[in-house]
């Protein structure tokens, strides 16, 4: 478990590269074999790493620790989408679930025992997850790929042609915070999320996966007037205030995801940054 502070943007402004990397970076998602955690208090946001070798995973002491709760889900719910090559098993008290690869997993609130295991240990299964806070229980289920509301964007001569899938999402399912989905870009496209926006009322994470070896994406962060940014390679994640702009770009094509929590649950809720305004 690793735990992340919020952070004042003019501290945020202070900070050098090491400062900046330690902060809001998360450079090692998953390990093989284990389960890895990074708690923020931007909307008490976990971010979640699941991958299974041999033996099942399950939610331990540590997280339900860290959530003040007797069992990690009793007040909170989790969304997942599995980025390995093959299919996920997860057991939630009793109830079984099979995740595809580029599938996502709803689980609402109140699980006490969750375990997560491969169906094939030469094709394992990864769960890229987020978890927030829940109110109430919404009832769990796989969301197909074909199910997340693909929506195409942008165009090859803006180098952002990509296309967005709505996995956790109003349209789709009701969730009570969690807001997720997953961003595939086109080849010769390398921009996502521009122009740039801020969403005040939310924070969000990005996950960046499919970076190709020796490639890298420049992630812009920081207030639009005072930017800064962050070399990601494959398979880090970003965290992202909601002072904050999210967006970048690649030496490549390459995909991501997107989690959010707080205020709302409105795509649509964003406060575009006019391109001549960018600093």
């Amino acid at each position: 478990m690793d735990l992340r502070h919020a952070i004042h943007p003019d501290q945020a402004e202070a900070l050098d590269t090491t400062g900046l990397r330690r902060h809001f970076l998360i450079d090692t998602v998953f390990e093989a074999g284990r389960m890895r955690a990074t708690y923020t208090h931007y909307d008490r946001m976990i971010v979640l790493g699941i991958a299974p070798a041999g033996a099942a995973l399950a939610f331990d002491a540590t997280l339900a620790k860290v959530a003040g709760s007797e069992h990690f889900l009793e007040r909170r719910e989790l969304g997942g989408i599995n980025v390995g090559t093959g299919p996920l098993k997860v057991v939630a008290d009793g109830e079984s679930f099979v995740v595809a690869p580029q599938e996502a997993l709803y689980l609402g609130m109140g699980y006490r025992e969750v375990k997560f295991e491969n169906l094939d240990p030469a094709r394992p299964g990864r769960l890229y997850a987020n978890s927030a806070p829940a109110h109430q229980r919404h009832p769990s289920r796989v969301v197909r790929q074909a199910e997340a509301s693909p929506q195409p964007l942008g165009a090859l001569e803006t180098s952002n042609k990509r296309t967005i899938f709505k996995y956790l999402h109003p349209g789709v399912l009701p969730t009570c915070q969690i807001v997720m989905g997953l961003t595939r870009l086109e080849g010769g496209s390398v921009w996502n999320t521009m122009p740039a926006h801020t969403h005040d009322r939310r924070m969000e994470s990005y996950f960046y996966f499919e970076v190709p070896q020796d490639s890298f994406v420049l992630h812009l962060m920081g207030r639009p007037e005072e930017t800064r940014h962050l070399v990601v390679r494959n398979e880090q994640a970003v965290l992202s205030p909601p002072w904050s702009i999210h967006s970048g770009a690649g030496t490549g094509s390459y995909a991501f995801i997107w989690a959010m929590a707080g205020d709302n649950q409105s795509f649509a809720d964003m406060d575009f940054v006019p391109m001549g305004e960018l600093k």
